[in-house]
């Protein structure tokens, strides 16, 4: 492999903003509020009651920590100044899109332009993590990934409601999405002329104007040399993202030392995409590698098992087992926020989330 492979990482995380009645906050002065405290660290998103921060670039689990303390600290404190509060989940438990304001610019008006009422309807929040990879393996990186994103997805699952409504699904967010036609797994493409052809016929015909317009679930960076995995809900607690970000680095990695071997065949993926979203870890998850339905902790004891060895090479195997073991142990957001909706209402569930992203 490649000793470039996964030596830096860093991780984005997009939030909502909520005011003291849960509601989601016209608030287009927290990313400026925040952009003075960590520069640009701190952007806007499409809708004015989003918030996104970026981490530093990070040689180790322990500065990705670090980093998504700092920040989701200074989003809260940046909030707080305009009277908001953060929310760290893939979709607003009850708030609608048609109540709010899209940030102006002309980013964001090329997309409503392109796309219409979907970029209007775009009130998503999730989590992307970089890992840096030389531009000559980032498609063979890519072409061995797609199997395992929808487990990845499934452990990150933190968005059952839309609108009011439990949706059925643990990730209604990647379903919402999923109506773009340029999200989801990309097909295998063997090599980087394949990729490049594959989206400069998506610019000429006027799918978007450049490669970081396409939102797949992985895609290689068009400013960065790295390959960005974007399928994870946002994340209430540090630990779970913390978790995210470790396994796609070893992901990435392990994926660089095979670079040289056929790929899993992907026919698979798209149905286990959707079983992943729908019911997270509470039952059983499709193995795109078997064909065959597995329970979902199996899934997980089998992902850590064949990333062991790299991420005892990076040391960092004690920390990443005992976080899958708390997530396995505690459930997913989208469980817990519907355990607070069986006892209250889902202005109990944004006062819950709320409270968890400040325990971190």
């Amino acid at each position: 492999m490649t000793v470039e492979v996964g030596l830096t990482f860093g991780v984005e995380e997009e939030f909502a903003l909520v005011d003291a009645s849960g509601a989601l906050a016209d608030a287009p002065g927290v990313a400026v509020s925040a952009h003075r405290l960590v520069g640009d660290s701190a952007t806007k998103e499409i809708s004015t009651s989003q918030l996104e921060m970026v981490s530093l670039i990070c040689d180790s689990l322990a500065m990705v920590r670090s980093q998504l303390d700092l920040l989701r600290r200074t989003a809260v404190q940046a909030a707080a100044e305009h009277g908001c509060r953060v929310l760290a989940a893939g979709t607003h438990p009850f708030s609608s899109w048609h109540d709010q304001r899209m940030t102006p610019g002309e980013t964001y008006d090329l997309l409503v332009s392109r796309w219409g009422l979907l970029a209007r309807q775009q009130l998503i929040t999730a989590q992307h993590v970089h890992v840096g990879v030389p531009a000559d393996l980032a498609i063979p990186v890519l072409d061995r990934l797609g199997p395992d994103l929808p487990l990845l997805l499934a452990m990150s699952a933190s968005s059952p409601f839309w609108e009011g409504e439990d949706t059925g699904y643990a990730s209604y967010r990647s379903m919402w999405f999923s109506r773009w036609p340029i999200v989801g797994t990309l097909p295998v493409l063997g090599t980087r002329e394949a990729y490049d052809s594959l989206v400069e016929s998506l610019i000429a015909t006027g799918i978007a104007e450049s490669s970081s317009r396409l939102y797949w679930d992985a895609r290689p960076s068009e400013k960065f040399p790295t390959v960005e995995v974007r399928v994870a809900d946002t994340m209430p607690l540090v630990d779970d993202a913390v978790l995210h970000a470790a396994l796609v680095r070893s992901l990435v990695r392990v994926a660089a030392r095979s670079a040289h071997t056929p790929p899993v065949r992907t026919e698979l993926v798209p149905a286990a995409r959707w079983r992943a979203a729908r019911f997270g870890l509470t039952d059983s998850l499709l193995d795109t590698r078997t064909g065959s339905l597995v329970p979902a902790a199996d899934g997980v004891h089998d992902l850590l098992g064949r990333l062991r060895e790299d991420l005892e090479d990076l040391g960092d195997w004690d920390e990443v087992s005992g976080l899958a073991g708390q997530l396995l142990a505690r459930g997913t957001s989208s469980e817990r926020q519907r355990a607070v909706a069986r006892e209250g209402t889902l202005t109990d569930v944004v006062d819950a989330l709320v409270a968890e992203l400040g325990a971190s």
